[in-house]
């Protein structure tokens, strides 16, 4: 089992370039982590993704229950509670399966809780690419110490 994911950011991408991207990626499997899966672009309204993405040969689940942003208290608490696991443990089991990208709205993943997600994936021991465009990728430096070596703190 490749224990690889990507994730991708919809932005304001057009439908043509989001199939791109996830060919050229080799994705199999979208799954969806927005709480609010709906757009101001129709083809990112979840009901239209799971339609037009079944059409071009893509699976599509939507996991914005378990895993999606906005949580309160912060989305980093939330990575420690018991319905963020399960939802790590469903994520993990679709993404073994099949070559899998994991979207949500927010362009860049930093700016995203897709980091949150991706980090968690990498403790796991999974390799996360983070998709920018498709000549760019970010891949994130997860460390034991969040605010890094002692060396580099400010006094």
């Amino acid at each position: 089992m490749e224990k690889r994911v990507f994730t991708l950011g919809t932005g304001s991408r057009t439908w043509e370039e989001f199939l791109h991207l996830l060919r050229g990626y080799r994705v199999e499997m979208v799954i969806d982590v927005r709480s609010f899966p709906t757009s101001k672009f129709e083809h990112f309204k979840r009901e239209s993704m799971n339609l037009s993405l079944g059409e071009a040969g893509f699976g599509y689940s939507y996991l914005g229950k378990e895993l999606g942003g906005y949580r309160r208290g912060g989305y980093e608490a939330y990575t420690q509670t018991l319905s963020y696991l399960a939802g790590m443990e469903l994520l993990e089991r679709m993404s073994s399966r099949c070559r899998s990208a994991i979207i949500c709205a927010e362009r860049l993943p930093w700016r995203c809780h897709r980091r949150f997600i991706g980090r968690s994936l990498q403790e796991r021991g999974w390799e996360v690419t983070h998709i920018i465009d498709e000549k760019r990728v970010w891949k994130d430096k997860v460390r034991d110490d969040p605010q890094g070596p002692e060396e580099s703190r400010p006094c």
